[in-house]
């Protein structure tokens, strides 16, 4: 990647030149990269090059991961990765105190292609939720209705979320642990409409390398002061016992990360997903004396 004046996104503009942050670009489009090839979010080979191309909804809370998401998929398209129409969306909830002239005026000096959007869904969430309870739920829900809505309007096939390998690792415990469940958010979905998709690009990237590309390209962060500004959440909490297994073992989020995209149904235990009732035992199993271990299934 060179950054000369006529090879640069207005978004990466100013960029420190240090090797560390070099690499850290570098690593962030990887990675950004491999989660768009990997789960099928486009497939060059599957589009005419003579037809119009698909137009993503990319949006923007004005958070560290939204940024990184925008800048990333602007460094993609410049370089000719990714053949697509990207139009960054904001969400305005009528959030008190909530600056909202920040990102309009950001994206415009980018010359980013956007559209804001005002829906008061905060006096909706404190209205329904009794005092002491979380918001995020309600909160998620009618801004996700939101955000299809527009995505159909503007003609999108495809809403972008800033999501990243944190956020996907601390659903899976908190199904885990308060669901009940092995699931977490994939990187690639289709809503329950069946008319949309979702994706999720920084699957791969960590939350600490989020917060050190935007915090070194200087872009104005914007607080959330709903959700954020509630103590005691699950996810605090679990995000807290990564933290200390983090530092207890240097690595770890990446390991059970990892895990996630190497699941077994064999050594699982839910019937839906492997047929335990018809498995039977194999010549190998049966000759003690073959010397040959079974393979794992």
């Amino acid at each position: 990647m060179f950054d000369e004046a006529d090879d640069i996104h207005p978004l990466f503009a100013g960029a420190p030149s240090t090797t560390e942050f070099k690499k850290l670009r570098k690593r962030i489009v990887r990675q950004t990269r491999e989660a768009i090839e990997q789960y099928g979010m486009f497939d060059a080979n599957a589009h005419d090059k003579d037809a119009k191309p698909p137009r993503w909804l990319v949006c923007l809370s004005g958070g560290k991961d939204s940024y990184t998401l925008l800048a990333v998929l602007y460094e993609l398209k410049w370089r000719g990765l990714l053949p697509v129409d990207l139009l960054a969306c904001n969400l305005d909830q009528g959030q008190p105190g909530f600056p909202a002239t920040v990102l309009p005026e950001f994206l415009e000096r980018m010359g980013v292609p956007h559209r804001i959007e005002y829906q008061d869904t905060y006096s909706i969430v404190v209205d329904k939720i009794p005092q002491g309870r979380t918001f995020c739920a309600l909160c998620s829900r009618l801004r996700r209705g939101n955000l299809y809505r527009i995505a159909r309007a503007e003609g999108c096939s495809a809403v972008v979320l800033g999501h990243h390998r944190d956020d996907i690792l601390e659903t899976f415990f908190m199904n885990l642990f308060h669901g009940g469940r092995l699931a977490t958010m994939p990187p690639k979905l289709v809503n329950e409409e069946g008319d949309l998709f979702v994706f999720r690009p920084l699957a791969h990237v960590a939350e600490t390398d989020c917060a050190k590309f935007a915090n070194a390209m200087n872009y104005p962060i914007i607080p959330c002061d709903l959700c954020g500004s509630q103590d005691g959440l699950q996810r605090q909490q679990v995000k807290q016992i990564l933290d200390q297994w983090e530092k207890n073992a240097p690595g770890r989020r990446q390991v059970m990360f990892r895990a996630l995209t190497n699941a077994r149904p064999s050594h699982l235990l839910d019937p839906k997903l492997f047929d335990f009732a018809g498995l039977s035992i194999s010549q190998n199993q049966k000759d003690e004396n073959s010397g040959e271990i079974p393979l794992l299934r």
